[in-house]
């Protein structure tokens, strides 16, 4: 037994490890239970007892050469990564660098206020948590009305008149009780509805919403600043098309369609082939809203309109699924590194 106690050693000893692999294989060899050295320690109970002690010793002092041989081999591993992280190779290929990209989404927001900055619009934000007088009572949601249905929403549990913001006109009703007209601005924002997700439509979307106070302003200039828009936000052979529509707060009221940007008029599921899309809605501001705002509606009148960004952007590029925004995937994310 002395003799293999010996092979043993000398074997540890001359060890050589270069990577884990091979220090695994060293572990397993020399440490681990079913090792050579543990079988060493499981013949003990056959060696004669006046050579026990002596035997033990040695297989103990064998065993510690090992484990101080193995801390050798990985202290010697983790060196070996430092000098390697110090000086690298320098006859590898080089890896390509991974650039940000701007949102589709963020990147249509951003055209969007560009155009309506052009024509003298500017930029307000609100809470996305409101009130209910911000959010429906201003806008000419009476309590109990049937016009609240029209929208699903998420309210709070512990107090029933806060809720996540169903539409950005809240913020309008915001600038318009804190500013004197004229009034030309732009409400950006993420809103939330209790819909059902598919691909026309999302639970959490982004809204764009306008709104112009001044005396005199009739509904014709609202429909040339929207025909402004869609022009400039696509191609000069977009159509748009108003349709008599109902809003609680404007009066008269109309639903915003264009000529489809992906089918060009030949069907589609986004346009349910018919060569049209809805992009929105507006109308003339209810004297109603304008009076709860303090705004004398005998001397201002006022348009507003509201858009979904997502739905914008799909008509933008070509993007026939809403999900597609908010899943991540680098695959989609990576077709627009140019914006």
């Amino acid at each position: 037994m002395s003799n293999s106690i010996e092979e043993i050693k000398k074997e540890v000893e001359a060890s050589v490890v270069s990577s884990d692999v091979e220090l695994e294989a060293f572990r397993m060899r020399f440490i681990s239970r079913k090792s050579v050295i543990g079988e060493l320690f499981g013949n003990m109970k056959t060696v004669p007892a006046e050579e026990r002690k002596a035997y033990g010793q040695d297989v103990n002092a064998l065993k510690n050469l090992a484990e101080n041989r193995f801390q050798f081999h990985i202290d010697n591993l983790k060196s070996g990564a430092k000098k390697s992280e110090d000086h690298p190779d320098l006859t590898l290929p080089p890896i390509e660098s991974q650039f940000g990209t701007i949102h589709p989404l963020t990147a249509t927001r951003q055209r969007f206020i560009e155009i309506f900055e052009r024509i003298g619009f500017n930029v307000s934000s609100g809470p996305e948590i409101e009130d209910d007088w911000h959010n429906f009572t201003a806008l000419n949601f009476p309590e109990n009305h049937p016009a609240r249905e029209m929208q699903d929403t998420f309210f709070l549990e512990k107090n029933p008149d806060i809720a996540l913001r169903t539409h950005t006109s809240s913020v309008q009703i915001r600038v318009m009780e804190n500013e004197k007209p004229p009034i030309r601005t732009l409400s950006p924002g993420r809103v939330f509805r209790n819909e059902a997700i598919s691909a026309r439509a999302h639970c959490v979307f982004h809204q764009m919403e306008g709104l112009y106070i001044d005396k005199g302003v009739s509904f014709a200039d609202l429909k040339q600043t929207l025909y402004h828009f869609a022009k400039e936000m696509y191609t000069k052979e977009t159509q748009v098309r108003f349709r008599p529509s109902y809003f609680p707060f404007t009066e008269p009221s109309a639903e915003i369609d264009i000529s489809c940007q992906i089918c060009h008029g030949e069907g589609c599921n986004i346009c349910k082939y018919s060569g049209w899309v809805e992009i929105g809605g507006a109308g003339m501001v209810d004297p109603n809203v304008l009076e709860s705002c303090g705004i004398d509606p005998s001397v201002y009148s006022g348009f507003a309109f509201g858009m979904g960004i997502e739905r914008i952007t799909m008509l933008r590029y070509g993007i026939k699924d809403l999900r597609l925004f908010t899943e991540n995937d680098i695959r989609f994310l990576k077709q627009f590194n140019s914006l």
